[in-house]
């Protein structure tokens, strides 16, 4: 559900016809997707306001078709979205002076740096610097070969338009899907701009649009002057005047002050003057750094690397393995502080976790991109120390920190491979033996003849728990992210891959070459990585299965505010939660209403009810069914949807709530019902969780043919438990109600 809801009058096709429901009402607009249908006679209303999945509507509904071929589906802002989604994985609250938000939007910040140094690459770099000033590398190439009639510096000025134009659509999509979904109504004023400290419940969670316009300018304003600082010492490494002393200090000055931006959280006052002063010096390192470039005409070329660009990339991934290991340090000093109750997924590791993949995304993105380009233009020779290319063609080949950054990705694809293959048989046991508990239980005086239908349902029972299964194999994931920082040293002073090797072996080269194809071989899996997530956003505009795929990803991925990344996909939430507030609110001045929520709608659904005014709860009830709230959102952000959140839910509603949960379902689990509860959760939490079995029998009916099917996850409401429940709300509600 994104936008404004309006009646369409028609009556919902395959309604459940119980007593309760007389007629449903079909409520839809573009984006959006919830039913409202009337429970009870008219004249005595009251409302089943049901909010549907991300399995309840098709993918046009959920991540609203033209968009997505717009902008070639999410999958190809996978880096910022993991980087946004980072901070909100907190195992709690607590920050003080605000350091682990500052270090998440500082690591954002990197990602973009990152991207905008890999542009740089693939424009002044291998082409401009590389291979225009030989002529066998631009020899029957007319897009390159008109760069040779000008000088190396205003051949760099011009080809530094590239990143530049790359920010301007950066910021034009960023702009235009904040317009689209963020900003459903007027933000409220804050004493400072959105941060991510605050609880669900806070006034303008959902309100981001400020705080996104302000990291769009500061990122925008970061690759720009990563863009110049290249551009200033590749002009100037022959020669350091005064005047390119002023220029590197300019440069350097605007991306040193988007950095402290990012760092620190800024008052609404102050806001105004440091966007005014961060567009001057935008303004003016933009004039005169391009001006200063087209002036430099006689600008030795070095062999190798555009000079400075080398030690960028080395510095890059030196500053954010240190950023890494700080979020680190940062996460598991609040652990100590997270609330009781609140077993983590991720052993409380999710938001350095969660960064270092933004990171490893990032890496693969930019290796494959700037590799790829040093193939075509090498011709499909990629050198490196141990086969260089040819001395006329010119050393065309990426910097050192992309070839570590190919091994260290390999290295980490299989150590996660075979931490896959460790972990999910060695748990295998442990699943089968509850599986095998619950199917005694649900069906003891089952006949021999069902021997396979039982079997069948334990397979699905056992099947349903592999999510728990996963931590281990993340934080082994992110185990060897952080020893991949090894290779920082070595990328600070140059060291590749196979120089490594040859220095180890000197007497013979076997191991360099061997350790040569290895990494090639790294980048290849990279690449094909990469290229496999192009097609299947490719796939998107043609195949409605995989439009619903990246549906459902764009619904998990988006919930929580752009509050570190404003280049990631737009926050839908922004729009749902405050829409249908005031809907609800709306509804319930007529009558009872209960929310009903099926699995990521449930999330939407306990978002909403935080968010109600005082005079509207005594009216309203929560159903939720195959919700993750407690199986994945309770576990992984804690400080948001823990236990204690999961409490003030309840008692805000005096309890007023039901959940259907099944062991066959692999995303829906109890909320309160689970061994993880502290003795403080009130008695009333024993009553929300309601286990439903499925399949209803394993034999087949007298009035069927074959046997019950397994629900798993959809649907709920064809359930009469479903219909038992919400008639039970309706009645506490009358009886609650003024």
């Amino acid at each position: 559900m994104r936008s404004t809801i309006t009646h369409s009058g028609e009556r919902i096709p395959g309604a459940a016809q119980s007593p309760l429901s007389v007629f449903g009402v079909r409520q839809r607009h573009r984006g959006s997707f919830c039913d409202a249908v009337l429970v009870s006679a008219p004249g005595d209303e009251a409302v089943e306001l049901r909010v549907h999945g991300v399995s309840g509507a098709s993918a046009e509904t959920i991540v609203d078709h033209p968009i997505v071929v717009r902008t070639a589906s999410m999958l190809l802002l996978l880096p910022f979205m993991l980087g946004n989604l980072a901070v909100w994985l907190r195992p709690t609250l607590a920050d003080r002076f605000g350091l682990l938000g500052g270090l998440c939007r500082l690591l954002a910040g990197s990602l973009t740096v990152a991207f905008t140094l890999a542009l740089v690459g693939v424009s002044m770099n291998l082409p401009g610097w590389q291979c225009v000033p030989y002529v066998e590398c631009r020899q029957g190439r007319p897009y390159l070969s008109w760069l040779a009639a000008l000088p190396m510096g205003p051949r760099l000025a011009v080809l530094a338009l590239v990143p530049l134009l790359a920010l301007r659509v950066f910021w034009a999509v960023g702009a235009r899907s904040a317009r689209a979904f963020e900003g459903f109504e007027a933000t409220p004023p804050h004493e400072r701009l959105l941060e991510s400290t605050g609880s669900l419940a806070a006034p303008g969670i959902w309100h981001d649009e400020r705080m996104t316009s302000w990291l769009r300018q500061i990122h925008v304003g970061l690759g720009a002057g990563t863009v110049y600082v290249s551009l200033v010492v590749a002009v100037s490494h022959d020669r350091w005047n005064g005047v390119a002393v002023a220029l590197l200090g300019l440069t350097g000055g605007l991306v040193l002050f988007c950095a402290a931006l990012l760092l620190v959280t800024v008052s609404v006052r102050w806001a105004g003057p440091l966007r005014r002063l961060l567009w001057i010096l935008v303004a003016v390192a933009t004039v005169s750094s391009l001006g200063y470039a087209v002036s430099r005409r006689e600008v030795p070329v070095v062999v190798g690397q555009m000079p400075g660009y080398e030690g960028a990339a080395a510095g890059l991934v030196t500053a954010q393995g240190l950023l890494l290991v700080l979020i680190a340090a940062v996460t598991l000093a609040r652990q100590r502080t997270r609330p009781a109750g609140s077993r983590a997924l991720l052993r409380g590791l999710g938001t350095p976790l969660v960064a270092a993949m933004s990171v490893t995304v990032t890496s693969a993105y930019t290796t494959t991109l700037v590799f790829r380009t040093a193939d075509h233009l090498d011709r499909g020779r990629i050198p490196d120390p141990i086969r260089p290319s040819p001395p006329a063609l010119g050393p065309l080949e990426p910097p050192v920190a992309y070839w570590w950054a190919a091994l260290a990705g390999l290295a980490a694809l299989l150590v996660v491979t075979a931490a896959i293959a460790l972990t999910l048989p060695a748990a295998r046991r442990r699943r089968r033996a509850y599986a095998r508990r619950v199917v005694e239980r649900d069906y003891p005086d089952a006949p021999a003849s069902a021997a396979p239908r039982l079997a069948a349902v334990r397979d699905t029972v056992a099947r349903s728990f592999v999510t728990e299964e996963l931590g281990p194999t993340l934080v082994a994931f992110f185990v060897v992210s952080s020893l991949g920082l090894a290779t920082v040293a070595l990328d600070l002073v140059g060291i590749g891959p196979t120089q490594l090797a040859a220095r180890l072996n000197r007497r013979h080269d076997v191991l360099a070459v061997l350790t040569a194809y290895v990494t090639d071989i790294g980048i290849w899996i990279i690449s094909l990585i990469v290229v496999g997530l192009l097609i299947l956003a490719y796939r998107a505009y043609r195949s409605p299965e995989t439009r619903r795929l990246v549906g459902v990803l764009w619904d998990l991925g988006t919930f929580w505010p752009r509050t570190v990344h404003p280049f990631a996909p737009p926050c839908y939430a922004a729009r749902a939660v405050p829409e249908l507030t005031r809907r609800v609110c709306a509804l319930a001045a007529h009558g009872p209403v209960v929310i009903s929520g099926h699995s990521h709608g449930s999330v939407l659904a306990a978002a909403t009810v935080l968010h109600l005014p005082s005079e509207t709860l005594p009216r309203i009830a929560l159903l939720t069914h195959g919700s993750p709230l407690y199986r994945i959102y309770a576990r992984l952000y804690p400080a948001y949807l823990g236990e204690r959140v999961l409490c003030e839910l309840g008692e805000r509603i005096d309890w007023r709530w039901r959940n259907l949960w099944r062991d066959t379902d692999p995303i829906g689990a109890p909320i309160f019902d689970h061994p993880d509860l502290t003795p403080g959760v009130p008695r009333e939490a024993a009553t929300v969780d309601v286990r439903l079995r499925d399949p209803r029998g394993v034999t087949v009916e007298p009035t069927d043919t074959v046997p019950p099917a397994v629900e798993r996850h959809w649907p709920y409401h064809t359930q009469p438990e479903y219909q038992d429940a919400v008639r039970l709300l309706v009645g506490r509600i009358r009886g609650r109600a003024p």
